[in-house]
């Protein structure tokens, strides 16, 4: 186990990386720039991490980011939703999406869709998309005016499966919720499939490249549970890339572009923020005894940081045009520190176009 300053410099070097300390992003693209994806499944905790790595960016400019399609989200690392640019899209469908396909195609089969079926139901949502973005509750009912009830986890799956063949991705958000669309008709092309030799191997060097960039140091087991690829995979993309980088302990970390390291401030972090699942062992963030309370039957609850330290939870909730922030905490800070989050709470209000609403007496 690390000493106490090893970890409080590990916090530092990785609160920097990821942008949760020295200068704030200036647009929404340039987070994922920097992590190289976003976690995404929840389209609101996506908006909140880029809220905790930026300034002067508010909620409604997330979507009109993804409207403008100057970030995309769709099913890649660890089979699950991602914010990434536009042009890190295909290759990174192309490199972390083969590994999850079989999983799907078994899921299908326990949802009532063996492959003719689920090929079917495919070709409908494909052909359907070609008038245009489909919310997923639109699609669902489609597919069972066909007699394909995609009920349950069906359709979900359908999706991906759909997703994982290149030919459709998430769109706008139409009234708070994001649509599918085809990727032609969103990206100008389709992503060319499963990469292979030559391709492939740069594809590695550039995973393991980027992911340090936003999340070292970090060892090749990080990056495959991140990523969602063999170990194998992740030590050849280190090795790929070893003249690029330096020894941090039985760490890696990139020697150039790196950006100064900063004490983080106080945070409040949102529900599946990359801080919290971007490593194998996360105790450098979220202290063991506190694991149980942040991370519960699937679900990585929002966080109270100070100094990149998970000192509590926290939760929300709007009535009118007030935001009302409850934090449980496990450990007090201290009166700066109280103040700062404070302050975090009052910008995260300001993010969702509310105002903090102040506890009574």
């Amino acid at each position: 186990m690390p000493a106490a300053t090893d970890s409080a410099r590990i916090r530092r070097m990785r609160t920097t990386a990821q942008l949760l300390a020295g200068p704030p992003a200036r647009s929404v693209a340039a987070v994922p720039r920097q992590l190289l994806a976003l976690q995404a499944q929840d389209l609101r905790a996506a908006r909140l991490a880029v809220r905790a790595r930026s300034a002067g960016i508010t909620a409604a400019d997330v979507n009109d980011a993804l409207d403008r399609r100057e970030v995309v989200i769709g099913w890649l690392c660890r089979g699950t939703l991602h914010m990434v640019e536009p042009d890190d899209y295909p290759w990174l469908l192309g490199l972390t999406g083969p590994p999850q396909r079989q999983a799907n195609a078994r899921r299908l089969l326990q949802e009532g869709f063996p492959p003719a079926r689920a090929e079917r139901a495919v070709r409908l949502i494909e052909r359907a998309l070609a008038d245009g973005p489909m919310e997923r509750g639109a699609i669902g009912r489609m597919l069972a005016d066909r007699d394909l009830d995609s009920g349950g986890q069906a359709l979900v799956h359908l999706l991906f499966q759909s997703s994982q063949a290149g030919a459709t991705v998430r769109g706008p958000v139409v009234r708070g919720r994001q649509t599918f669309v085809l990727t032609r008709d969103w990206l100008g092309n389709s992503p060319a499939g499963e990469l292979r030799g030559a391709d492939r191997d740069r594809a590695l060097a550039e995973l393991a490249r980027r992911y340090l960039r936003g999340h070292g140091p970090a060892t090749p087991a990080d990056l495959a549970l991140w990523a969602g690829l063999p170990l194998r995979d992740a030590r050849a993309g280190f090795a790929a890339i070893g003249g690029e980088l330096r020894e941090i302990g039985s760490m890696a970390m990139l020697i150039r572009g790196v950006r100064r390291t900063a004490e983080p401030p106080p945070r409040l972090l949102g529900a599946f923020d990359a801080y919290t699942l971007g490593w194998k062992h996360r105790e450098f963030a979220v202290p063991g005894e506190h694991a149980r309370e942040v991370r519960r039957d699937g679900w990585i609850k929002s966080v109270v940081t100070v100094s990149g330290v998970a000192i509590g939870v926290w939760s929300s909730r709007a009535s009118g045009r007030r935001l009302a922030v409850e934090q449980l905490l496990w450990q007090q800070p201290s009166a700066d520190d109280a103040r700062l989050l404070h302050e975090d709470a009052a910008a995260l209000a300001r993010f969702e176009g509310l105002e903090l609403e102040t506890p009574a007496g």
